[in-house]
């Protein structure tokens, strides 16, 4: 449905999308995350047209954004952070004047307008000026104008921001809702906001792409080593030589217990493997008794904020190759 290869976009000397290229499959959510300033809402700019791109190319259902504008357009339905409405219209006059924008056949208009109201849950509002609505309602106006076109692509900019939890439950329900009939693509720094409505989430830092996969498949990638953390009755030693059985056991250390006579132990285990099983056989096979055993995993915090660091840690390291150079030239 979309092939983002090599985008480039600076400003100045600041390049706010660095060579970034995905691909976006028809009929799924995909989410924008990462930090302000990370380069999510200018790859949307670009993406629909808004803004032109220093390098790289923009294909819509096979239409370049550059090459085939109008066409590629005609695919996108755009809400962005701050929707576009006009004040001093009402809900109806807005969305009937959008849909002509869009050129929906006049002949269906009304039609159009009205189902759009009614999933959005805007009928009641229909008769008021945007003005006076509350901020959730005007989320609710400025993605039904989005969808008035019936667009094979919506791409929302923070769509959640500004909404009370209440809203933000909507929001979330109703953008749920468009998966399959559109291909939707929408930005956030919450993270709970990605994880709740996408299928797909592309971690964005710096202007580049960090990762790429569903929840599961960044948690499985990012994995490596899972921790496993257990507390039992008897003696480090005693402990130590049962460890020294497993294998699959990489590493492992020992602290005090909360309780008297325990120990606490933390070990990792090779390639993610699941070792709780062995391990409780072989433990009470010494006679040590277990009082407690937790696996932990990464959550979607947790890969977020380790690819974001790696990002910038990396970009500092280059920073101080490029000084050293600079210095031995003088």
């Amino acid at each position: 449905m979309i092939q983002v290869e090599n985008l480039v976009k600076r400003y100045g000397g600041h390049a706010a999308v660095d060579g970034m290229s995905f691909t976006v499959e028809e009929g799924k959510i995909y989410g924008f995350l990462g930090p302000n300033g990370a380069g999510k809402t200018t790859t949307m700019n670009v993406m629909t047209g808004y803004i032109a791109a220093d390098g790289g190319t923009v294909v819509i259902d096979g239409h370049d954004i550059l090459k085939e504008p109008i066409a590629a357009k005609a695919c996108i339905g755009y809400l962005p952070e701050m929707p576009p409405l006009y004040p001093d219209m009402t809900v109806r006059e807005f969305l009937l004047f959008a849909a002509e924008l869009k050129k929906v056949p006049k002949a269906e208009r009304k039609r159009r307008v009205t189902d759009l109201e009614e999933r959005l849950s805007l009928t009641e509002m229909s008769c008021r000026l945007i003005k006076n609505l509350s901020k959730g309602y005007k989320q609710r106006v400025g993605l039904a104008q989005a969808l008035v076109g019936n667009p094979k692509v919506l791409i929302l900019d923070e769509p959640m921001v500004g909404l009370d939890p209440k809203q933000i439950i909507e929001m979330r329900d109703l953008i749920k809702g468009l998966a399959g009939d559109h291909t939707v693509i929408l930005s956030s720094h919450i993270l709970s906001e990605i994880s709740a409505v996408c299928d797909h989430i592309l971690i964005i830092s710096k202007g580049k792409l960090a990762a790429s996969g569903s929840p599961e498949e960044l948690q499985k990638m990012m994995q490596g080593t899972a921790e496993l953390v257990v507390t039992v009755i008897g003696e480090q030693e005693q402990a130590k030589a049962v460890l020294e059985q497993i294998e699959e056991i990489e590493r492992f250390t020992f602290a005090d217990g909360s309780e008297e006579g325990s120990i606490l132990i933390h070990m990792e285990t090779k390639d993610d493997v699941d070792i709780r099983k062995t391990l409780s056989v072989a433990l009470a096979g010494a006679g040590m008794a277990i009082l407690s055993m937790n696996r932990s995993e990464k959550s979607l915090e947790d890969i977020f904020l380790e690819l974001t660091e790696a990002e910038e840690l990396s970009e500092t390291e280059e920073t101080a190759g490029e000084e050293e150079t600079d210095e031995s030239n003088l």
